[in-house]
């Protein structure tokens, strides 16, 4: 799928409702779909539970939290790209403190087209955690792969008698014989023996 064909799901934190309207106005629908928002910081801990956003956007304060630890919070435990925007006196003061976690920030008043740009900055972010995650997920896989390959042996090595690198070798030649994978292999032995 290109980018131009992708969706990205978008939170908003915001606890005046003419922010989230003006903010929800300028957004293309055929790209920022759909647009999910709430007012307080716990109502958006409450989300981030139930649903994945690719974009988040708090507009800061809020009236149980200022938005900040929320933001790194969620830079550390989702997948999604985080925007807090905040008053323009503060804005230094707080990026330094965010910047660090992966959290983008916008000082208030924002235009139009300083919004557009930051949401296609933060498309960027989305597509790298992305991949990240396909590798995170291909390397948690294959770790699977090997604990079981070696549970497969240690069972080898117990019920057979065989020697660690006979058990691997054996283990390896039937996959290869028969054309499958080690996991595959290694789940009948299990299933067997077990």
């Amino acid at each position: 799928m290109s980018l131009r064909e992708r969706f990205y799901s978008i939170l908003v934190v915001s606890a005046t409702d003419n922010f989230t309207s003006a903010f929800s106005d300028l957004l293309p629908k055929t790209r920022y779909y759909p647009i999910h928002s709430v007012t307080s910081i716990s109502a958006a801990k409450r989300a981030v539970t139930e649903k994945t956003f690719d974009f988040i956007v708090i507009n800061a304060p809020l009236p149980d939290d200022f938005g900040t630890c929320f933001a790194i919070d969620i830079c550390a435990t989702k997948q999604s790209a985080v925007l807090l925007l905040v008053k323009n006196d503060l804005h230094a003061e707080i990026h330094d403190k965010v910047a660090e976690h992966g959290v983008f920030t916008l000082p208030k008043p924002i235009s139009k087209p300083i919004m557009l740009h930051s949401l296609s900055w933060m498309e960027s972010a989305r597509e790298r955690l992305r991949q990240l995650e396909k590798k995170s997920l291909s390397i948690e896989e294959k770790m699977a792969e090997i604990r079981l390959v070696n549970k497969a042996k240690w069972i080898l090595i117990s019920e057979l008698q065989m020697s660690e690198p006979d058990a691997h070798r054996y283990i390896e030649k039937q996959a290869m014989d028969r054309c499958t994978a080690k996991r595959s292999i290694a789940e009948e032995i299990i299933t067997i023996y077990t």
